[in-house]
C-alpha cells in the first residue's frame, strides 16, 4: 500500500467548545457524509448536477410549485442577492437598527448592492407594523431614499423570536405599501423549533428568504428562497453577479438536502435552543442575570466587564453585546454539550469571587 503524503491538518483541540458563535461549531457527520457519498465521478456543473435538481424539487415541495430556490456561499449572500432582486437602486430597505445587514456586513448592502438601509424602530430587536409606517412616511419625496423593501431577522440578533402571527402582520403592512418582504432566515430553524412550526408557517407572508444553514450544522451553504417569483427581478443574473453561483453547486445542495429533506434542521435547533435555555438557567441561579427571555439559541447576560475579561484571558470566546448595558452573548449550537456550559458558568462564577 502507497503511504501517503497528506500532512496532519488538525490544528485545534476538538474537545474544546465556545460560545462566541453557532458558526463556531463544526459541520454535523450527516452533512459530512452527504458530501462523501455526493462526491464521486463527473456532474454538469453550475446548478444542472442531479442534486442541485432535487434541491429546486424539495422547495417546490415544501413552499408551494412557484417557489424557486438558489445555493448560495454564505448568509451575507443569500442576503445581497435577495434583496438586490426586490429593490432596485435608488431603494432603500427598513430593517431594525440591530439586523445583520445593518450592523455586520460591513456596508455590503450599501458598497455592493447600491441599498441604503433605513433603522425602524425596535424592541428588543423587533420591529412592527407601526415602526414599518413611521420609517416609510417619506416616500415618494424626491430628496429621500425610497423605502421598497422591509427585511425582518427571525431569529433577531438578540435572540427574540417574531411568532408566525407577528410576521405576517408586518408583511400584510409593508404589502399594503407596495414593499417587498425579505426575511434573514439564517437562523430561521431556531425560530421554527422556538414555535413549533414548520418553515411554510414561519416565511408565510414573506418574498424571498435567506434560508440558513451553516449555523445550524451545516459547513458553508446557504439558500435563497424566492416565494413570490413575480417580486423578484433579474435573480439567475444576479446569482451570479454577486458571487454566489458556485460551479461545484453539487456540494452545496447535497449539505442542503441533508439539512432539509429530513429532520436534521429540527434536531439540530432543537439541542441548540435547550442549551440556550439550560445556559440562561444556570446562569441565573449563579446570580447572573439574564435580562431578556431565552426564545432561540441566543443567551445575553449581564457581566460585570472585569470578570467576564478575566474569562476571555483564559481562553473562552464570547463577545460584549453593547445592545444591552454590561450585556454579553452567547450562542449555543448544534453540538453543545452539558459540561461546556457547565464550565462556563463555573469560570464566570470563579472569576466574580
Amino acid at each position: 500500500m502507497t503511504e501517503s503524503n497528506t500532512p496532519e491538518l488538525t490544528s485545534h483541540d476538538p474537545s474544546v467548545y465556545h460560545f462566541g458563535s453557532d458558526n463556531y461549531a463544526g459541520a454535523h457527520p450527516e452533512v459530512l457524509e452527504a458530501l462523501t457519498r455526493v462526491s464521486g465521478g463527473h456532474v454538469p456543473a453550475y446548478g444542472d448536477d442531479p442534486y442541485t435538481v432535487r434541491l429546486r424539487e424539495w422547495a417546490r415541495d415544501t413552499f408551494g410549485q412557484q417557489a424557486l430556490i438558489y445555493p448560495v456561499f454564505n448568509g451575507t449572500g443569500a442576503n445581497l442577492l435577495s434583496l438586490s432582486a426586490v429593490v432596485p437602486r435608488w431603494g432603500s430597505v427598513i430593517a431594525a437598527p440591530s439586523a445583520h445587514i445593518n450592523t455586520d456586513e460591513t456596508g455590503a448592502p450599501e458598497i455592493t448592492a447600491g441599498l441604503k438601509i433605513l433603522p425602524a424602530q425596535a424592541e428588543a430587536g423587533k420591529i412592527t407594523p407601526e415602526g414599518v409606517r413611521a420609517a416609510a412616511s417619506n416616500r415618494t419625496f424626491i430628496h429621500e431614499s425610497q423605502s421598497c423593501a422591509v427585511s425582518l431577522s427571525n431569529s433577531t440578533e438578540l435572540g427574540t423570536v417574531y411568532s408566525p402571527d407577528e410576521f405576517q402582520a408586518i408583511a400584510h403592512t409593508a404589502h399594503e405599501l407596495d414593499m417587498a418582504v425579505h426575511l434573514d432566515g439564517s437562523r430561521l430553524a431556531n425560530a421554527a423549533v422556538s414555535c413549533e412550526a414548520q418553515l411554510p408557517d414561519m416565511t408565510a407572508g414573506a418574498d424571498i428568504v435567506s434560508l440558513g444553514a451553516t449555523k445550524n450544522g451545516a459547513m458553508n451553504a446557504e439558500a435563497v428562497v424566492v416565494l413570490q417569483p413575480e417580486r423578484v427581478s433579474g435573480i439567475d443574473y444576479l446569482h451570479k453577479v454577486l458571487l454566489q453561483l458556485s460551479s461545484k453547486a453539487r456540494y452545496q445542495s447535497a449539505q442542503l438536502l441533508a439539512m432539509f429533506e429530513g429532520d436534521l434542521w429540527q434536531r439540530n435547533a432543537q439541542h441548540a435552543n435547550r442549551q440556550a435555555d439550560q445556559l440562561a438557567d444556570k446562569l441565573s441561579a449563579a446570580g447572573f442575570t439574564v435580562p431578556m427571555n431565552v426564545q432561540a439559541n441566543t443567551v445575553i447576560a449581564q457581566i460585570d466587564p472585569h470578570v467576564a475579561q478575566a474569562a476571555q484571558a483564559e481562553g473562552l470566546l464570547f463577545y460584549a453585546w453593547p445592545a444591552v448595558p454590561s450585556g454579553y452573548r452567547f450562542m449555543c449550537a448544534w453540538d453543545t454539550p452539558d459540561h461546556a456550559i457547565d464550565m462556563l458558568v463555573e469560570l464566570l462564577s470563579a472569576h466574580r469571587g
